[in-house]
């Protein structure tokens, strides 16, 4: 009877969060390369409770299985609820892949190979993952051959290989991918490839909700015939009376014919918002390489003024051109880079302008180019931001020194700005800070205009044990500043999503702002029925106003706790519930008190350049 109840308590459990779920199943884990074998030897001696209590929820999975086929519903609900476990290898350990296949380097790269896996294994039985497995289109061959950054004939280099790997798992439709390296026995000189990729599936329905009572369906495939193209159509609809808002769709190539160029176009309305959006651009993906875009976007969109207290309209058409340059300097191991930009801003609809007031508003051109340094790898862990995955941590640094000219409305200014950012993985775990600073100066009466500092620390502890538990901390401040600004749209700052407290809902504003926010995140040994559960708990400290000392502005906290929870054997993939409050000096505060949601914490730190930016001031 317990198991029966068990498999009820699973159904209702599993049907209610496929109303939310966005994630793709997870699925059995393959042979990454020749060292494999010994990292599983490695992981096992290492963990063995786990080990212990994987296997009696594998035996219990396995009694499920046998007293599920005796009768046809059991059957059919076991079928549609479990798939195979993902194989956990790293237990947060730190890989430096590149360094694993330094004994390669420099050998020949002979016959590349790519061993293409369907989204289930076909070891599966279960009749979803067949079912799913004949519906799905495998990503055609020649598509995963795009994103290789090699070729036979090129010398082989650890980090081109790294490189190629966290590519090809970037893509939304490759969920894990490893590379098979054969020597040649007839050359020692001379290695071969074989490129595994599984695919995940990538097809979904989402349904949401918005402000202002608006909610929102859409259908999206990020596969289409196995090309790797994603197209995506959205119906937008009133809660209250289920009235049309207007329709919207995107497409979007990610490697336009082996180029490594994006493509995106954005067509469409929602209620109040008209949008027309083209990309077309190539980013640097080597030590010495090229950058090159184009972005047009025709919008018109309903905008909160916090000095008006109001919404109103905005139109606007804007034109971005950007190219670069990197080339490697081997005695520093770092590449030097060089980019310039060009921006057209056009306003057809807008609340009144005038010199000093709403200068974000103002039609402009804009020239910039930046210069500098930077270095960029990536390390293999897991356990971050999710449970199991393995994931692709950038380090590295880039200093970039920023010089442009703006023609206004109403006036010319010179802009200067200055960033530096660099991470990577510590003694006492990862760190990554950094520094932005920019002003315009007025062309006639040379004074500084619009300046803003913007400085962001972050920190995450290495993964340790605590009674049989898995922990990690986590730590960031952001703080950001501005003097000499003006009157208007965007000349103030609030609490933001990425800049803020986590559970804060309360409209606030100022100058000045830091915000210190704190989680710490438990991976507990407990694994009831084969589900794993992360408790958190999350403290934020924010302090806004006009002062330009922070501490004499206004302070601001929130507090909360949650569960994220995840069976690696269900399709269905991670959960998280949320509890918070809000408060301050004045007493409790409007807080998102409850939240549910599905997916898993992203944040992505990057080190190689972009196109030349404004400091940002929001």
């Amino acid at each position: 009877m317990y198991r029966w109840l068990s498999i009820a308590f699973v159904l209702m459990l599993g049907l209610r969060t496929a109303a939310y779920a966005d994630d793709v199943p997870h699925r059995e884990h393959h042979p990454l390369d020749i060292r494999r074998d010994s990292l599983l030897r490695l992981a096992a001696a290492t963990d063995t409770l786990e080990t212990r209590v994987t296997e009696r929820n594998r035996r219990l999975y396995d009694s499920i299985a046998t007293k599920s086929k005796r009768r046809a519903v059991p059957r059919l609900i076991y079928k549609l609820l479990f798939v195979k476990p993902l194989l956990d290898t790293l237990n947060g350990r730190i890989v430096d892949e590149s360094h694993e296949l330094e004994p390669y380097r420099g050998k020949t790269i002979g016959r590349i190979t790519i061993d293409r896996c369907d989204v289930f294994p076909a070891t599966d039985s279960a009749w979803l993952a067949q079912m799913s497995n004949k519906l799905h289109i495998l990503t055609r061959e020649r598509i995963i051959r795009r994103d290789l950054l090699f070729k036979p004939g090129d010398k082989f280099d650890p980090g081109t290989i790294v490189r190629s790997q966290q590519l090809l798992r970037s893509r939304s439709y490759i969920y894990d991918t490893s590379v098979e390296i054969t020597p040649d026995p007839a050359d020692t000189n001379r290695v071969d490839l074989c490129i595994i990729t599984r695919d995940s599936w990538t097809i979904g329905i989402n349904v949401g909700l918005h402000s202002e009572s608006r909610a929102s369906v859409s259908i999206a495939d990020e596969n289409i015939l196995g090309t790797g193209n994603t197209f995506s159509l959205r119906t937008n609809f009133s809660r209250k009376d289920f009235s049309y808002g207007g329709n919207s769709a995107v497409y979007e190539m990610p490697n336009v014919f082996g180029s490594f160029f994006k493509a995106r176009m954005e067509v469409g309305r929602n209620f109040y918002e008209e949008d027309l959006n083209m990309h077309l651009s190539k980013e640097f993906l080597k030590p010495a390489d090229y950058e090159v875009g184009i972005h047009y976007r025709d919008r018109r969109s309903k905008v909160y003024f916090n000095d008006l207290e109001t919404d109103l309209m905005v139109k606007a058409r804007s034109l971005d051109l950007w190219a670069g340059q990197s080339h490697y300097l081997p005695s520093i191991n770092s590449s030097f880079f060089y980019t310039t930009r060009y921006n057209y801003t056009r306003f057809s609809e807008r609340p009144p302008v005038f010199y000093g007031y709403n200068p974000a508003l103002h039609d402009h051109d804009l020239i910039l180019t930046g210069f500098g340094l930077y270095r960029e790898r990536f390390l293999t862990t897991n356990m971050i931001y999710g449970f199991g995955n393995k994931e692709y941590m950038a380090t590295g640094y880039k200093a970039e020194l920023d010089v442009g000219y703006s023609w206004g409305e109403f006036t010319d200014a010179l802009y200067l700005g200055l960033s530096y950012r660099t991470g990577g993985f510590r003694p006492m775990g990862y760190l990554m800070a950094g520094l932005t600073l920019g002003s315009y100066i007025d062309h006639i009466s040379g004074k500084w205009r619009r300046s803003a500092i913007d400085v962001d620390l972050a920190w995450f502890s290495h993964l340790f044990y605590f009674r049989h538990n898995r922990v990690r901390q986590f730590l960031s401040l952001h703080y950001t500043q501005g003097w000499n600004r003006e009157k208007g749209h965007r000349e103030q700052i609030n609490f933001t999503h990425y800049n803020g407290l986590l559970a804060m809902k309360e409209p606030l504003l100022g100058t000045t702002r830091m915000v210190v926010n704190t989680e710490t995140v438990v991976f507990t040994s407990f694994q009831p029925l084969g589900f794993r559960f992360a408790f958190f708990g999350f403290a934020d400290f924010g302090l806004i106003g006009y002062s330009p000392n922070v501490f004499k502005n206004g302070f601001y906290n929130t507090l909360g706790f949650g569960l994220r929870i995840k069976n690696e054997r269900l399709v269905f993939s991670q959960m998280e519930i949320r509890l918070g409050i809000a408060f301050g000096k004045g007493g409790w505060l409007s807080a998102d008190h409850f939240s549910f949601s599905t997916g898993q914490r992203l944040e992505q730190f990057r080190y190689r350049p972009q196109q030349p930016e404004i400091v940002n001031f929001e």
